[in-house]
C-alpha cells in the first residue's frame, strides 16, 4: 500500500466524526487511542528485531500515537537475510488495520537521500524546510491528482495525501470557525493559523501525520510547532530497559541487564528527582 491509500484510509475512517471532534482533538493525549496493545502484532515487530519489551518502553505520548494510528519515531532494526547475514537500518512503523480486522505493520524505512525531482523547485525548497506543500502528484496508476506534500526528515520521505481528503476537512472548519478565505487559504499554503475559541486561544494547521490531516494546539503558533518535536532526554528509562538518544537524535535501545555505570547512576538520580518532586508536591 502507498503512502497515499495508507493516509486515505485513516482519514476516511474519520471523516464522520471529525466535525463533533474538532475541538477535543486540541489535547491528542486525553483522547481513547483506535487500538489497545493486546493488538499490537508484536510477532511481525520482533521479526525486525523490536520485541515487546522495547515497544512498553518507548514514552507513554509516544506509544499513544502508535495505537492511534501514527508513525512511530525512527527506530533501529535488525533483520537475518537467507545467507545468514546481519542487516541493520532505521526506520519508522505504523499499525493498519485488515479487513479481517487484525492488525498488521507498515514499515517506513530511512532513505539515504531526499527523492524530489518530480516536484517544482520553489516545493523542492519548502519541502526541505519543513513546510507542507500542495503539489502535482502522479500516482502508480498514471493518473496524476492534486495533493498535500510533506518531508518526513527522519526518513527522508515524502508523505502524500490526495487534496481532497484535506481539502473536505478544511471546509468544515471553515464552517464551524466562521473562517475567511484569506486564512483558509493560509491553511492550504500550508501555515498554521491561530483564533480564539471560547476565550481561548488555539491554533490549527495541516499536519499530515495526524489522524484527520488537520492538527490542533491550545495555545499561539510557536507552541503548534514545537507540539509535534518529542523530547528525547539522552536517557529514557522504562521497565525493561533504556532508549537512548545521541547528539543527532539516533535511537538506541539497551536492557536492564546491560546497563553500564553511568546509565546507573542516571537512574538512581531520576529516581532522586522523582522523589523529591512528590514530597514538594504532598506539601
Amino acid at each position: 500500500m502507498t503512502d497515499s491509500l495508507f493516509c486515505m484510509c485513516i482519514l476516511q475512517n474519520y471523516q464522520r466524526i471529525f466535525a463533533s471532534a474538532i475541538r477535543n482533538q486540541a489535547i491528542r493525549f486525553m483522547t481513547e487511542p483506535k487500538y489497545n496493545e493486546l493488538q499490537i502484532p508484536y510477532a511481525v515487530l520482533e521479526r525486525f528485531g523490536l520485541t515487546e519489551q522495547m515497544i512498553t518502553d518507548l514514552p507513554s505520548i509516544v506509544v499513544h500515537d502508535i495505537l492511534d494510528g501514527r508513525r512511530s519515531p525512527v527506530l533501529p532494526v535488525t533483520i537475518i537475510d537467507e545467507e545468514g547475514n546481519k542487516i541493520s537500518s532505521r526506520t519508522r512503523f505504523a499499525l493498519v488495520q485488515q479487513e479481517d480486522g487484525q492488525l498488521d505493520v507498515m514499515f517506513y524505512p530511512q532513505m539515504q537521500r531526499e527523492n524530489l525531482e518530480r516536484f517544482t523547485p520553489e516545493n523542492q525548497e519548502r519541502l526541505l524546510a519543513g513546510h507542507v506543500v500542495q503539489d502535482k502528484y502522479t500516482r502508480s496508476d498514471g493518473e496524476s491528482i492534486s495533493a498535500f506534500l510533506h518531508l518526513d526528515s527522519g526518513t527522508k520521505q515524502v508523505i502524500i495525501v490526495p487534496a481532497e481528503v484535506i481539502g473536505r476537512n478544511l471546509d468544515l472548519l471553515q464552517r464551524e470557525y466562521k473562517l475567511s478565505n484569506a486564512e483558509l487559504s493560509c491553511l492550504k499554503n500550508g501555515e498554521p493559523l491561530t483564533v480564539i475559541d471560547n476565550d481561548d486561544e488555539m491554533t490549527m494547521g495541516i499536519d499530515l501525520k495526524s489522524r484527520t490531516g488537520i492538527r490542533f494546539c491550545l495555545g499561539d503558533a510557536q507552541k503548534w510547532k514545537q507540539q509535534e518535536k518529542t523530547v528525547w532526554e539522552k536517557y529514557n528509562f522504562g521497565l525493561y530497559g533504556c532508549w537512548q538518544a545521541d547528539a543527532d537524535g539516533n535511537l538506541s535501545y539497551t536492557p536492564e541487564d546491560e546497563y553500564d555505570e553511568e546509565m546507573w547512576n542516571e537512574l538512581k538520580k531520576k529516581g532522586m528527582r522523582q522523589q523529591e518532586q512528590h514530597a514538594r508536591m504532598a506539601r
